[in-house]
């Protein structure tokens, strides 16, 4: 860092990624902030800075100073941790030692020591203080330390399944054998070993997964189980909205008495955009589309070859992956809040609650990068083919897929809370060169 850099930050003041400390305060007190600005998106510790932005300096030699964060951060945080560690002359004598903390911190939550006690710390504006256990848990979440769909959902019987849906998951997607309908103690040892249902105290119950992906009613015990979809006439929320709709249900669709043996027909239905996708029961995603289809506008023309053509508005194949990446990544953890499908005169927006999940950042979704927050739900939507193994759908399906269809670059965007994906209308009328045709 330099002069200028560091004049820059205390100019500043405090924020969520920078704390002033003295360097003789309590070694409790340093690894609060330690802990707090690794559980965000890491930061700076600048000791020798006063809380009115007045540089008083370390009051220590700079190396002591360097041994006693060290020692601090090794034994009043966990997991241990090693800072970059630099200081500055600001004149006057006036030593400014910087700690700086990463921010793609892989371990959280990390924790602070409170007398015999370890206390998770987060980061709010300026402040640090302790984790609720909600925020405690969506930091292991972040970290891929646990898994919340696996949980099980307390209160949740294996009745609240969808036997239906199971049964096709296993027999027609899977090829497996499974039990008969009437075996309810097999199904809950099959279901329990695909982690469908958790046991929980000698207890079977369906985990968050198995509800949200199977259940008769998963927004009974999870309330953020759901999309909510609006499409305004403008280019702004309005409360005349043209069409407005909660999606509720199994994020999978029921297909029906398709043969056993013609297991392709399932892999195929994934990556069906008709009308008619052929399920006689719509999951949440085939809703999502189902939704988008009828509000967003559709150029049918006659090619050359006498064949009927068809342009959307957007690329629904790009549409698809955006849903789908948000049911399968979101932050469950977040109650309440449902996955938010707008379509404005301009754009649609699909934004998920919480943020990305630990290490992952839009640089690397662009590139292809492979993480997952909710790895059971992901698993089971790739049986189906709804997600691809190789981990490219964002940069293939959304990004090139606008490109080619309307020379757009989508917005990719992460706030405090949300992950936003934009795609933009074509402004381009007519077919695309070189179909033209008669209109149909």
């Amino acid at each position: 860092m330099t002069r200028t850099e560091l004049e820059e930050l205390i100019r500043n003041g405090e924020n969520s990624g920078v704390e002033f400390k003295r360097d003789d305060v309590p070694p409790e007190r340093l690894a609060k902030e330690m802990a707090a600005l690794l559980n965000l998106e890491g930061g700076y510790v600048l000791l020798g800075v006063e809380k009115d932005r007045t540089v008083s300096g370390l009051t220590r030699a700079p190396e002591r100073a360097e041994e006693w964060v060290m020692e601090c951060a090794r034994t009043h945080v966990r997991p241990a941790i090693i800072p970059f560690w630099e200081t500055i002359d600001y004149g006057d004598g006036k030593i400014v030692g910087i700690v700086k903390l990463p921010a793609d911190a892989p371990d959280k939550p990390y924790k602070a020591k409170r007398g015999s006690a370890w206390v998770t710390q987060i980061r709010v504006g300026s402040t640090s203080r302790d984790a609720t256990d909600e925020e405690e848990a969506r930091l292991y979440m972040q970290s891929g330390r646990l898994q919340y769909d696996r949980k099980p959902v307390p209160g949740g019987r294996f009745e609240d399944l969808d036997l239906r849906r199971l049964t096709e998951y296993f027999r027609d997607v899977r090829r497996q054998a499974c039990p008969g309908p009437s075996d309810r103690d097999g199904w809950i040892r099959l279901l329990v070993n695909t982690e469908l249902m958790a046991e929980d105290r000698g207890k079977a119950m369906p985990s968050a997964g198995g509800l949200l992906l199977f259940g008769m009613q998963p927004k009974r015990f999870l309330p953020q189980a759901g999309i909510s979809a609006v499409a305004y006439p403008g280019d702004a929320k309005d409360y005349a909205a043209r069409a407005r709709q909660t999606l509720t249900g199994p994020l999978v669709s029921l297909f029906g008495a398709a043969p056993a043996a013609d297991a392709a027909a399932y892999p195929r239905l994934a990556h069906t955009f008709s009308d008619d996708s052929g399920a006689i029961e719509a999951g949440v995603i085939e809703q999502a589309l189902d939704f988008v289809r009828r509000n967003i506008g559709v150029e049918a023309w006659i090619d050359d070859g006498g064949q009927r053509r068809e342009r959307w508005d957007y690329p629904l194949e790009a549409v698809r992956e955006a849903i789908v990446n948000a049911v399968a990544h979101r932050d469950y953890t977040i109650g309440v809040m449902d996955i938010e499908l707008s379509i404005y005169s301009d754009r649609l927006e699909i934004i998920s609650p919480g943020r990305l999940p630990n290490t992952v950042t839009v640089d690397k979704m662009r590139a292809g990068y492979r993480a997952s927050r909710n790895e059971l739900i992901k698993e089971v939507l790739r049986d189906y083919r709804y997600i691809e193994a190789t981990g490219l759908g964002v940069p293939r399906k959304i990004i090139e897929g606008m490109r080619a269809h309307n020379g757009t670059e989508p917005d990719l965007i992460e706030e405090e809370s949300r992950f936003m994906v934009r795609l933009l209308k074509s402004a381009a009328a007519g077919p695309p060169a070189g179909l033209e045709g008669g209109s149909a």
